[in-house]
């Protein structure tokens, strides 16, 4: 299995770029990861929230294969412990054979299209955040979730 980080819009923060950089290097010790990026749509001034939904549902559409497990990350989705967290994590990786792919939507979320799509939601948490600080949060936790089910000694209790 591998895990895609699917986001709209690239990280414009040099410190953040730099921390996940650097979870990502450290994931990727543990399992397949990656971050894509869809560029962020250009001269939406005039343009609906409802058609940029929809427009950045047809390019998240395009990075999706057959066989693809969809995990939104979605202020309405379950919530977790970072050891609830963990185990979700095992769990996939023997129940999902090709890719399990987290969504970080657009500053509105996303089409009902891409809610339809979608095999769960998860909640990082009931506050809001910045997309770019979403990523670094998501990446740190699945970072620490792997280190959980390695016994390593980077999570307290």
């Amino acid at each position: 299995m591998k895990i895609t980080c699917l986001v709209i819009g690239k990280t414009t923060e040099k410190y953040f770029i730099d921390a996940i950089d650097e979870y990502t290097s450290r994931l990727k010790h543990y399992i397949p990861f990656e971050i894509t990026v869809i560029p962020e749509l250009k001269n939406v001034k005039n343009v609906s929230v409802t058609d940029q939904k929809e427009k950045e549902a047809d390019l998240i559409l395009k990075n999706i294969q057959p066989g693809d497990y969809i995990v939104l990350l979605d202020e309405h989705g379950k919530e977790f412990t970072s050891i609830e967290f963990s185990t979700y994590i095992e769990r996939k990786m023997h129940t999902v054979s090709k890719r399990l792919i987290f969504i970080i939507g657009g500053p509105y979320g996303f089409s009902p299209r891409i809610h339809h799509l979608a095999n769960e939601k998860i909640s990082l948490s009931k506050m809001t955040f910045s997309h770019q600080m979403i990523r670094l949060i998501f990446i740190e936790q699945l970072y620490r979730a792997m280190t959980i089910l390695n016994n390593e000694p980077y999570h307290h209790e």
